[in-house]
């Protein structure tokens, strides 16, 4: 009988002690087998709120809602084994006060048994992150370009381009590490910015569109996989997924149609000459 070896899961702990150490590597995940094919690679898979916009096809994160993320994160736990799985706080779900965040990181991680939540944090939430680190919740904060914000700031655009925009932005950063976050994710800032936010804050830094002067980084995985014709421009591709897939899908209906597509008797007797 052979023994099974457990894997140790990365915790909020493990992410907070690589501060200036070796980069974390970050990816988003809102199913299960892209979970079980990243998880091997990652430190922390992210189910991001952005699984509206790439899986669900809206034109924002605002029609998101709290039952998408469980649904979507319960999926990502039962391919995900080693990274850590942080799970996003939908629009809505922990503004009005601490104790309802509270109370939907709490059902988030009861229901999907993630490691950890995040929410964009101004300053404003900074009582909010205070309230549940108090209370057994980790939590990553969300600066920069916060995409649950982008009505409000007329689009998706880049932060401190001003000196008042970029210290409210250190701001942020501060208020959400002293406020208990475990790591920030810092998106859509200049490389001196992300730098000195990375240099004045005692947690890890996450960089999405944020350079390399951050502790990680982070991308939307179909982003970074081509399957989008367009991607922001911060974005390296490091495959076409969607040419590919198009290709494959077109040969395949080709064979359809001709009729030259595999019997069953012919794939059968394929699978039997591969034993």
């Amino acid at each position: 009988m052979s023994a099974q070896t457990q894997v140790r899961r990365i915790t909020a702990p493990d992410i907070r002690a690589r501060k200036g150490g070796e980069p974390l590597v970050c990816l988003t995940a809102y199913d299960a087998p892209m979970a079980r094919i990243l998880d091997p690679h990652c430190d922390l898979l992210l189910v991001g709120d952005s699984v509206g916009m790439v899986v669900h096809g809206l034109d924002s994160t605002i029609g998101v809602t709290l039952d998408m993320m469980i649904l979507h994160g319960q999926a990502v736990m039962r391919g995900a084994k080693r990274a850590l799985v942080a799970v996003d706080m939908p629009f809505g779900s922990y503004e009005s006060s601490p104790e309802q965040a509270f109370a939907n990181a709490a059902r988030i991680m009861a229901e999907t048994g993630c490691q950890a939540i995040k929410i964009e944090s101004g300053t404003y939430a900074a009582d909010t992150i205070r309230f549940m680190a108090e209370r057994s919740i980790p939590v990553i904060g969300h600066i920069g370009l916060r995409p649950q914000a982008a009505l409000a700031d007329g689009g998706f655009k880049a932060k401190g381009r001003t000196d008042s925009e970029r210290q409210r932005v250190i701001d942020e950063a501060v208020a959400t590490a002293e406020a208990g976050a475990f790591a920030i994710v810092i998106e859509g800032v200049a490389e001196d910015l992300a730098r000195e936010i990375t240099q004045t804050v005692a947690v890890p830094t996450i960089g999405i569109g944020a350079s390399v002067a951050c502790d990680g980084q982070i991308l939307v995985t179909q982003d970074m996989l081509g399957v989008f014709e367009w991607t922001p421009k911060f974005v390296k591709r490091y495959d076409n997924m969607s040419e590919r897939t198009d290709e494959a899908v077109a040969r395949y209906a080709r064979e359809v149609r001709d009729r030259s597509f595999p019997s069953s008797s012919e794939v059968y007797a394929m699978k039997r000459s591969d034993r």
